[in-house]
């Protein structure tokens, strides 16, 4: 009987979440408010999907491309109407199509864009054809692993709300800090490498 309710729940649920995605705003840690964002656009990292007594889903992209949505009672499924004649979902194509250098658009320690890379980000997504974004930030070495995991938070939240302005839509924002370097951390140019928000195009 419980794994009755369990499906029949998933299947509504799916339904609402895939019908609002574009739509939900999930609550997360407040920027600094430098320049007016104080709520992530969306994120699954470090964020609240409920309000008052109403489950608000959220959207995750697998590493195989599949669109997954996730309630806070732990029900999750596939977030996909699209399945081969033996029922297994067809994914999406994910790839980095844009590489922000952070040293271009963002001051030192901050992420307020600049009004140049603003104009830019807007014209990359107005004309961009994906189905919708992943924005992920990173940074070098430097400074604690918490302080750059928020500073690259932010900075990927700042872009993310760009891309929104634009009618793009966000399917997450994450901030991984120091994690994943492409280049060393023991050289000024590696560092600068590794300064970076990366926008992943979901097809």
């Amino acid at each position: 009987m419980v794994n009755r309710i369990s499906k029949a729940l998933r299947g509504a649920a799916g339904a609402i979440a895939l019908a609002g995605v574009a739509a939900v705003g999930a609550m997360g840690p407040s920027a600094a408010g430098e320049d007016g964002f104080n709520d992530p656009v969306i994120s699954t990292q470090n964020s609240r999907t409920i309000r008052g007594e109403r489950y608000i889903p959220g959207i995750n992209i697998s590493p195989d491309g599949c669109e997954i949505w996730v309630m806070d009672d732990g029900v999750e499924g596939y977030a996909v109407s699209r399945v081969t004649p033996d029922g297994r979902p067809v994914c999406r194509d994910v790839n980095v199509c844009g590489t922000l250098n952070t040293d271009q658009y963002f001051a030192t320690d901050s992420y307020r864009i600049s009004p140049q890379g603003r104009a830019n980000l807007q014209s990359f997504f107005r004309n961009g054809t994906a189905f919708g974004y992943i924005i992920t930030g990173h940074t070098d070495a430097r400074a604690s692993i918490e302080y750059n995991r928020t500073l690259s938070y932010n900075r990927a939240n700042a872009v993310a709300a760009v891309a929104q302005s634009t009618g793009a839509r966000i399917i997450d924002v994450r901030g991984y800090g120091e994690d994943f370097p492409v280049a060393t951390n023991t050289t000024a140019l590696g560092m600068s490498k590794n300064r970076r928000v990366e926008i992943l195009c979901v097809r």
